[in-house]
């Protein structure tokens, strides 16, 4: 329940801060072009195409009742569903001696629970694996089917000298919208937040973040006071700057593979099929190694805040 919960957190997010503009609509196989209004206007059968490569921003590709829905959104969907399914059909039968769907699930959850346990302690993660587990489950999954054919290759086009070229994809990776990875980076800075006060409490997050470290007299200790309130100062614009570096690291790294298999697709005519398979296997690893990086810094900035003081005189004593 706890990652369900995660993904519909994140999904509410997404909705709350995309502002993606209408392209245009047209239908498959018709030439179109369109404003930012959603005006379709004819488009001649050799006109080039204004731009080159993947869009750096999501499509509009629906409106219901005002409410804006692109083509990130609509697979950010289809994964959370996908999962929400499989969570339920590995947990609807469940069994003492687990087999098939749901000793996969038993060892992928078990497996991360282990793994952060051994990095931000037994105690926070307790606390906090539902939003991990769900960060990368997610990332992953979401990483991994966009890379499935079709997704970036079926949707509204023109055609030109040089074929049918797609102007506006049915469908984005979730992850090359950085209105998700914001979104996700955002519920991360929020419930950072909670997790703070919850365990060292507001006076503790103040001493966190200002007070001197260590035992110091006189002079030093005045000199250290001022030093340390310096760097806590530094220490919340690197805190408010969070966000926006996870968001654009994982967004950076997903939309540049895109565009690399785009490039690779179309590098030599006619093997367009062929020449990008060894990318596909570069972009699989590399999808699991962002929806790694994305859950260790997110746990090592937690454990980092959350820890106390006396940890260490008592591991001593």
């Amino acid at each position: 329940m706890g990652i369900v919960l995660g993904i519909s957190v994140l999904l509410v997010t997404l909705g709350l801060t995309s502002e993606s503009r209408a392209l245009g609509r047209g239908v498959i196989g018709v030439p179109f072009s369109g404003d930012a209004h959603g005006k379709v206007s004819s488009l001649e059968p050799d006109t080039e195409p204004a731009e080159h490569g993947l869009s750096a921003k999501a499509v509009e590709i629906a409106r219901p009742f005002g409410f804006p829905i692109t083509n990130s959104m609509l697979v950010s969907w289809i994964v959370a569903i996908c999962l929400i399914v499989v969570a339920q059909a590995a947990t609807r039968n469940m069994k003492m001696v687990p087999v098939g769907l749901q000793n996969f699930v038993e060892w992928l959850v078990g497996g991360l629970h282990n793994f952060l346990s051994g990095i931000v302690g037994p105690h926070l993660t307790e606390r906090t694996f539902w939003y991990f587990a769900t960060i990368f489950i997610f990332i992953l999954s979401a990483n991994w089917i966009g890379l499935i054919p079709g997704v970036g290759s079926i949707g509204w086009g023109i055609q030109t000298s040089h074929g049918f070229v797609i102007a506006q994809p049915l469908f984005r990776g979730a992850n090359a919208d950085v209105n998700m990875t914001f979104a996700m980076a955002l519920v991360f800075f929020a419930c950072w937040i909670v997790w703070a006060l919850r365990e060292i409490g507001p006076i503790g997050f103040v001493k966190e973040l200002f007070a001197p470290k260590g035992e110091t007299e006189g002079v030093l200790k005045v000199l250290m006071i001022v030093v340390f309130f310096a760097a806590g100062c530094l220490e919340i614009v690197s805190i408010l700057f969070r966000p926006i570096s996870l968001g654009f690291r994982l967004y950076g790294n997903i939309f540049a593979g895109e565009n690399l298999l785009e490039a690779m697709s179309k590098l030599v005519p006619g093997f367009g099929w062929l020449v990008p398979i060894p990318f596909y296997f570069l972009e699989l690893l590399m999808g699991l190694v962002q929806a790694l990086v994305f859950m260790l810094l997110t746990a090592v900035f937690t454990m980092l805040i959350c820890q106390h003081e006396t940890e260490p005189a008592a591991a001593h004593a």
